[in-house]
This record gives structure tokens, sequence and C-alpha cells, in this order.
């Protein structure tokens, strides 16, 4: 082995590439700190326009990866590698990628959408795509809802985030509508007084808000009340059901007479 030739050939590598190397090197050192500063800058911006730390990683590790790729097509190009094929083949590769996950970056999307714009936070009660539930859990591709009998509930996020909500909860209290019937040779006074005392009785109907017995409508047979009772969204149910039985038990106790042939439709 000729030793002398070996050396010699090193040597030209190292005259020819040897400064572009250590130039690519330390452009590659200095542009990672670059990158983590931008980064690390990125995030104190988002905290201090109360972007959701949730969507923050996500955002952060895309911003991330970008300026990596262009450092390193950077550094490629440095050392005299043809970069352009590179960037036509990540370019051709994205748009597969892109075609393929067309659905699960719509979910993404919609999910980077709802933790930014928060048209509901875990723990609210929503009506969506059909369903009702309280929010369980806000993901970035679904979100999942437990309804009120107990069911889980997944929701994908691309559809969701363009499709209209009812945020039941977001207002703190809900007002549950009834209505109730009596028969019309009861006194008018006696049976709201009766729909009054079972209100102010009811453990779950809100202190802070005024509550609603209202005449409805009057016909030869009966006279229809509209109750209104404003609760937490999350007592709802008890609401409703303290109501239904206790106006019946106050009107047997008061003497106050049903409706007959009254076919009565109450909201729920």
């Amino acid at each position: 082995m000729d030793f002398s030739k070996i050396s010699s050939l090193v040597g030209t590598y190292l005259t020819v590439y040897g400064g572009k190397v250590l130039l690519a090197i330390l452009t590659l050192i200095i542009g990672l700190w670059v990158i983590g500063q931008v980064v690390r800058l990125l995030g104190r911006i988002m905290n201090s326009r109360h972007i959701d730390r949730d969507v923050q990683p996500f955002l952060l590790s895309m911003v991330s990866g970008l300026l990596r790729v262009l450092l390193l097509l950077s550094v490629a190009g440095m050392l005299g590698i043809e970069t352009t094929s590179f960037v036509a083949i990540i370019g051709a590769a994205g748009l597969a990628v892109g075609l393929a996950l067309q659905g699960s970056l719509s979910n993404f999307a919609g999910g980077v959408l709802i933790l930014i714009f928060k048209p509901f936070r875990v723990g609210d009660l929503i009506n969506a795509q059909g369903f009702t539930g309280n929010v369980e859990a806000i993901q970035i591709f679904n979100t999942i809802l437990n309804t009120l009998d107990n069911k889980t509930i997944i929701l994908p996020n691309g559809p969701l985030s363009t499709s209209p909500i009812t945020n039941i909860s977001g207002k703190g209290s809900i007002r549950v509508d009834m209505t109730f019937a009596a028969g019309n040779q009861n006194d008018l006074d006696k049976t709201m007084n009766a729909l009054r005392q079972v209100v102010s009785a009811c453990p779950t109907a809100s202190k802070n808000k005024a509550h609603d017995v209202l005449v409805n409508h009057v016909s030869a047979d009966a006279i229809m009340f509209d109750v209104r009772v404003w609760c937490h969204p999350d007592q709802y149910w008890d609401t409703y059901y303290f109501m239904q039985e206790n106006v019946v038990r106050q009107f047997g106790k008061d003497g106050i007479k049903g409706a007959e042939n009254v076919q009565l439709v109450v909201n729920s």
C-alpha cells in the first residue's frame, strides 16, 4: 500500500473540500442554535397571546421541522450537493402524503381551530353532529363526548369545526321549559301559586335568576301553563323530573283538578 499516494490524496481532498466541510459544520451548528432560539421566542409569543397550550407543541414542532429541513438543504448546497432533485422529491412526497391523508389533515386543521378559537371547552355540554353530551376531551384529530346516557361518542374535528355547534352550558346556566295543564274549573291564582311553590321548593333551581309561571293557552277544557326554571346545565334532568313529580303531588294536595281530553306535549 502506497501511503504517500494516500496521504497526497487526503491532502488534496482536504485542500479542496476541507474549507467547505468546516463551513458546513459551523453553519449546521449555528443554524440549529438559531432555530432553537426562534422556536423558544415563538413559544413565548404564543404564551403572551394566550394560544392554547394543547396546540402550541404541534405548531412549534411544525415550525422547527420546516426550519431544520431548510437548514439541511442549505448545508447540502454548501457541500456542492445538487439539492434541486431533493426539493422535487420532497415536494412530490409531500403532495402524495397530503392526498393520502387528506381526511386526517382536515381533522388536524379542525382540531387546531377548535383549540385556538374555543367554541367549547372540556366539560361543556354541547349539541353537535346530532349528538348531545359533555365534552370529555379535545384531541388534535377528534373530540370525545360523553352522552347523558353515558355513551362515548368520538367526533372528527374536521366536520365538527365547520358545522353548527350548540354550546348548551356555555353561559353557565340553562332554562328548563315545561308545560302543565289544569282543568279550567280551577281557580287561576290558586293553580299558579301551586306551580310557584313547586318551583320554590326545587333544590336545583337557580337562586340568582327569576323563574316564570305563565298562562300559555286557555281552552274549553283546560288552562295550559308554561313553567320555565333556570338551573345549572348538569342539573337539567334533575330539575325536569323534580318538577314533573312534584307538580302532580302539589296539585293533589291543593285539590287542583287535572285537564280532560288534553294531549300535552312537554318540552325536553
